[in-house]
């Protein structure tokens, strides 16, 4: 078999450093890793990411008000953030299936802060990027099915009330809070007992 000068068969896959295929692996590649850092700037502002996603919700719900359309789309976007919002309130291991150490239920028990099955980076991420693909469909007429909106959105309302009714129940069973705002701080106690530690002139 013969070949080439890049010591490959003559015929085959080019994959040299100037080839198409290598070009647009590292174009993708560079776009992924900009785009990741992108991302994880953005981790630690957590009320400008909220922002963020909130005007692109409304972006995409004047584009529903005026186009007077897609309102299978609304609903299947309204399941799924129904969906993130359960995994956003839920812990990352349910007590009902926990055989160890379960979460503390008395003042006296060690604190341990709330673990969420899904993470608020990744409920924020998802949303946001779900508004985006659900907007992009809007400019494709296949997915603007005739249907009775009403009748969609008293469905979507039964199944929050239910799920939420399940979940809320869940919480109280369990007795957990799906927010935590960091380790428990006794101050009054601490500053007796550092008075009392005081040097006295």
């Amino acid at each position: 078999m013969e070949s080439g000068p890049s010591g490959g068969a003559l015929g085959g896959d080019d994959l040299t450093p100037s080839s198409p295929a290598t070009v647009i692996s590292r174009w993708t590649f560079e776009v992924s890793r900009r785009y990741q850092h992108v991302l994880d700037k953005t981790v630690p502002h957590i009320l400008n990411r909220w922002i963020g996603c909130l005007v692109v919700a409304l972006i995409y719900a004047v584009r529903v008000y005026f186009v007077q359309g897609f309102y299978i789309i609304t609903y299947g976007l309204g399941i799924y953030l129904l969906n993130l919002l359960m995994g956003f309130l839920s812990p990352q291991v349910d007590p009902e299936l926990q055989d160890g150490p379960s979460l503390p239920t008395r003042g006296s028990d060690e604190f341990r802060p709330f673990v969420r099955r899904l993470p608020e980076f990744k409920f924020w991420y998802s949303i946001t990027k779900a508004f985006c693909i659900a907007f992009m469909m809007t400019f494709f007429s296949v997915f603007d099915v005739p249907v009775f909106w009403p009748i969609l959105l008293f469905y979507w309302f039964m199944l929050f009330i239910l799920t939420m009714r399940r979940q809320i129940l869940h919480m109280i069973k369990y007795k957990y809070v799906p927010f935590s705002f960091g380790k428990q701080r006794y101050g009054k106690k601490a500053s007796s007992t550092e008075s009392l530690n005081l040097p006295k002139d």
